[in-house]
């Protein structure tokens, strides 16, 4: 239960502090007073969205703290725990900090949280049905996920949508796969062809500027040759040989004759010996020279057929022949992603089949869970129709499921169908229920839903719109027992359903010459009387007004002295 609200400086409240109790609390007050103003700073404690000018004019930052006491084995101690924010005195403390210019913070016992965290712990505290969720009601798109949450279904679900996700991407990368492989398949003869070329020619680094060299010597060969056969003439010359021979032997005789160190004759036969060393070594190297350069026309046509084509090749290619080996390189490569691309391809699609198999299976398993549940929440609306005076109704929970038109959310069109009238064919809740009759069957849904194990706080504003009289009173009713399982706030401007109420506190806005407040005030009996007797005649209170609230007060008093009698006796 919520134990106190703390309001600072929030839209028209100056300051506020509420003292809750269990059981229904009934807020009421003017047109105008401000009534959903609470409500809304209860929900920015519990991170809901802060609205522009939820700050009170001329102040710096507004504050909202609700402490909260669970039962101790209520969830939330849990996920408190896990994230460290454990609380004391069995006691759970949310804050909200909310400046002027837009920047919230958040506080869990004290400990600063995301905004994020703080809702995740307030969602699972409190439950506050606005004063137009109706229209969700009226939604059939949003009746799948109220009969997931009556289900505990949120997590199923949640799986189904991940799968789904899953899925689709998948099969959104098979439809990608699929657009390159046939745009790359359209190349891929051309790719083999042009391969094989390469591969055959087989180009080299560097090779062009090898080849034109190798040409051009090959080109000059002849005249090459010529000079050289014509060296090697002059060296193979006999006469030359002789005569080198012949002064090289006289001058070692001379040497052989004379002695000493400074004999110049031991200087002429180095030289002689020298001299004739290097014309046998010229003439190795010219007979090497002419094994080169020796004209070859064979050769010469092979090495312009290889440079020609290799030119010829690089041409086609846009490329320099020196570049052709690169070339070569990425059409390889182009032609190994076609095939990795065709494996990829294949296990996409064992992956997509992987994924719909999966999807279809969570969403088969989901599609039998709501049923189930449908089954339930029939049940338990029914049993609120009859106390809200609807005890003719039906109310049908329909579900439709088309495994061939799979969504995020399963295979599931939820819409809630009702018939106000015995033997009258059932019809969406939106074009059937008629205004009063709408507000009831609202009431018994959100009660439906609302009653939760673990639900602490439940928040009604203005559930009892377009209703008066009995059926007003029965709404009330209503409420005083779902406070009997968890702390229920209700907004109301009906005095039957204020009359139910275990407390009463009233809102009113005061106006100065300066600033418009508004303020919270508990109602004692005396007050409370005074109070249903406004609610009951308006403007001017009268004693006719006040002996009818006295009348209906103490009718609700005995209400639930005889509740309280029979819930004893059946103990």
């Amino acid at each position: 239960m919520i134990a106190a609200l703390h309001i600072q400086d929030f839209v028209l409240i100056d300051q506020a502090r509420l003292s809750l109790s269990t059981g229904l609390t009934a807020l009421t007050g003017e047109t105008g007073a401000g009534k959903s103003i609470l409500l809304d700073a209860l929900g920015l404690a519990v991170g809901g969205r802060a609205e522009r000018g939820a700050v009170r004019q001329g102040a710096k930052q507004g504050i909202v703290s609700a402490i909260f006491e669970p039962r101790a084995d209520h969830p939330v101690w849990g996920r408190l725990e896990a994230n460290g924010l454990d609380g004391e005195d069995a006691q759970i403390i949310l804050r909200r900090v909310q400046s002027a210019d837009g920047r919230g913070r958040g506080f869990v016992n004290d400990q600063p949280v995301s905004i994020g965290m703080l809702r995740e712990i307030g969602e699972m505290l409190l439950e506050i049905h606005g004063q137009h969720d109706d229209r969700g009601f009226l939604t059939a798109s949003a009746h799948r996920g109220m009969l997931d949450e009556f289900g505990d279904l949120q997590k199923k679900s949640k799986n189904v949508s991940t799968l789904w996700r899953q899925w689709q991407d998948t099969v959104a990368a098979l439809e990608d796969k699929k657009r390159e492989r046939d745009a790359t398949a359209r190349e891929a003869d051309y790719l083999r062809h042009v391969a094989d070329i390469l591969d055959k020619l087989s180009p080299q680094p560097d090779e062009e500027a090898v080849l034109a060299s190798r040409r051009a010597e090959l080109m000059a060969a002849e005249k090459i040759s010529e000079d050289l056969d014509a060296a090697v003439a002059a060296l193979n010359d006999g006469e030359l040989d002789k005569r080198l021979s012949v002064s090289l032997r006289r001058v070692e005789q001379g040497v052989s004759r004379l002695s000493g160190d400074d004999n110049p004759l031991t200087v002429a036969s180095k030289r002689l010996e020298s001299a004739y060393n290097e014309v046998s070594e010229a003439r190795a190297a010219i007979d090497e020279a002419i094994s080169r350069f020796g004209a070859d026309p064979k050769e010469l046509d092979d090495v312009e057929e290889r440079l020609f084509a290799l030119r010829a090749e690089a041409r086609k290619h846009g490329v320099t022949p020196d570049e052709l080996c690169i070339f070569q390189q990425k059409t390889s490569k182009a032609l190994e992603a076609l095939e990795l691309g065709e494996a990829a391809f294949t296990t996409l699609e064992q992956a997509s089949r992987d994924g719909e198999a999966a999807y279809g299976k969570a969403a088969k398993s989901l599609s039998c869970d709501r049923t189930r549940a449908a089954t339930k929440l029939d049940e338990a609306v029914a049993k609120e129709l009859a106390p809200l005076k609807l005890g003719k109704a039906n109310f049908q929970t329909m579900i439709t499921s088309d495994a061939a038109k799979p969504t995020s959310e399963g295979n599931d069109v939820v819409e809630f169908m009702v018939a106000t009238n015995p033997g009258a064919p059932a019809g969406p809740l939106k074009t059937i229920a008629s205004g009063g009759e709408l507000s009831r069957f609202v009431l018994a849904m959100k009660a439906a839903l609302a009653a939760k194990e673990n639900r602490t706080v439940i928040i009604f504003d203005e559930v009892d719109a377009g209703v008066g009289g009995a059926v007003a009173d029965a709404v009330g009713e209503r409420l005083a027992r779902l406070a009997q399982d968890a702390q229920v706030l209700v907004v109301t401007h009906s005095p039957q359903v204020a009359a139910r109420a275990a407390n009463h506190w009233r809102i009113e806005k005061k106006q100065t010459a300066s600033s418009t407040v508004t303020s919270v005030n508990p109602l004692s009996p005396t007050d409370r009387t005074e109070e249903v007797a406004r609610m009951l005649s308006g403007a001017e209170v009268t004693e006719e007004a006040r002996a009818a609230a006295r009348r209906l007060l103490g009718e609700s008093s005995l209400a639930k002295k005889a509740k309280r009698a029979k819930i004893a006796k059946a103990g």
